[in-house]
């Protein structure tokens, strides 16, 4: 079309990619439709709880030294609350991390001699730390107090087992889900699997609490776990309901009783959720939420485009082009270490900053093999701008995300399929 022309003038992409993506855009067309239409409803849900809570321009004033009293913080939190279908919530920029913001929510709930459960398998590879899997004894993990950990695998084909459930979470106090994939082949967890697996857990024990690490999966659909019975769901704000303006931070929302335990570990007991001065960024957090069921969208679309594509090429990709979406991420596998590389490359020469850099496998602190990472974010680390990342082991799957904007999130899966074709590393005579 005239339009891809045009943009091959600014980047170059071989004319055989172009028209392929044209085919697959033209594919996504019904998908993204209903796209559009839960992105409108969010959309509508979070202004009306921006109305409801009277959201007014002092809210964005921030706060120093102690923070008493400060009515963007204690507005946002209620914002986000009625959102989510949560009693209260604990939205922060204290948080540095998605993990910082799970590990608060365990520790304020758990105490010594108590048992969390995760139901979903083994969790994301950085809180195997805080629960005291690796790391070493006296970092003060979980285990280190005291709390016990236990888990129920999944199935061979990557869904829960529910009948293994009611017997292993008997006697515990929390029954941990992950929605998201982490660094697994396997889509993430639907809201009525959710759903089955709190009803599962509270079968044998109607007082466990049930906590969804919620990464990646806010505004997907047009209800969150708290709206099917979880009791706590914990998420970054640098990823989607930050909506790419929230400079660091997370949340923690649910039931007030446990939003409130969370407050007291993040500062202290007593003192909870009155403190913590907001130090400006107060505008891009309520900001950022009011646009992130537009962007959650706009990287949903970016992935289906990507599985569309790649497996059209005949890589194995999850979800697949036809799945349901539950979360905004999508993995191709390539069996291949530099196919890869190759592919983070594309996307890092697609970002609109560091796009001259050459991302390269390191051995980051948490994960037990070298991660490539490409990101050329505006907030360091951001997965809901355009990002990719994977560990280099078998079988060589990378992890794409993000994207602010649709467009945006197609051109990196272009320089994407691009850097390939330059490396040969990927057959394009196939397609004619």
């Amino acid at each position: 079309s005239k339009m891809m022309k045009e943009i091959q003038s600014f980047f170059e992409i071989d004319d055989r990619l172009c028209a392929l993506a044209e085919q697959a855009e033209e594919r996504c067309k019904p998908v993204f439709a209903a796209i559009d239409q839960r992105a409108a409803y969010n959309g509508a849900k979070v202004l009306k709880a921006f109305q409801n809570n009277r959201v007014s321009e002092p809210c964005f004033y921030g706060s120093t030294g102690y923070g008493y009293g400060d009515q963007g913080r204690e507005v946002l939190d209620k914002v986000v609350a009625e959102s989510f279908g949560a009693e209260d919530a604990l939205v922060r920029h204290n948080f540095v991390s998605g993990t910082h913001a799970l590990t608060v929510a365990l520790f304020g709930v758990l105490r010594t001699g108590d048992k969390m459960v995760s139901i979903t398998g083994r969790p994301y590879d950085t809180l195997e730390g805080v629960i005291g899997l690796t790391g070493n004894k006296g970092d003060g993990s979980l285990m280190d107090y005291g709390v016990t950990y236990d888990e129920v695998p999944l199935l061979e084909d990557g869904t829960p087992n529910y009948d293994a459930i009611p017997e292993a979470v008997r006697g515990a106090k929390i029954a941990y889900i992950q929605r998201s994939r982490g660094y697994a082949l396997r889509p993430a967890f639907t809201l009525a699997q959710i759903e089955k697996m709190a009803q599962q857990a509270r079968s044998s024990n109607p007082d466990i609490i049930v906590m969804v690490d919620n990464c990646y999966g806010e505004f997907v659909e047009t209800i969150e776990p708290t709206d099917v019975g979880a009791d706590l769901i914990v998420g970054s704000l640098i990823k989607n309901p930050g909506g790419g303006l929230a400079p660091i931070g997370g949340y923690i929302a649910g039931k007030k009783e446990y939003v409130d335990n969370a407050a007291y570990r993040l500062t202290s007991p007593g003192l909870g959720k009155e403190v913590g001065a907001t130090l400006g960024v107060n505008q891009s957090f309520y900001q950022g939420f009011f646009l992130a069921p537009t962007v959650t969208a706009a990287a949903l679309k970016g992935a289906i485009f990507a599985a569309n594509v790649y497996e059209r090429l005949g890589f194995a990709v999850v979800p697949n082009s036809t799945e349901s979406r539950h979360d905004i991420i999508q993995a191709v596998t390539f069996n291949n270490p530099d196919a890869m590389i190759a592919f983070c490359e594309g996307i890092q020469a697609a970002a609109p900053v560091d796009s001259y850099v050459t991302p390269e496998p390191w051995a980051m602190p948490g994960y037990d093999s070298d991660v490539i990472m490409a990101a050329g974010a505006f907030v360091q680390g951001s997965s809901i701008e355009l990002s990719a990342d994977g560990p280099i082991k078998p079988p060589y799957a990378v992890y794409f995300q993000g994207g602010l904007t649709w467009y945006h999130a197609k051109l990196g899966i272009l320089m994407s399929l691009q850097k390939l074709k330059e490396r040969k590393l990927v057959n394009l005579d196939a397609l004619c």
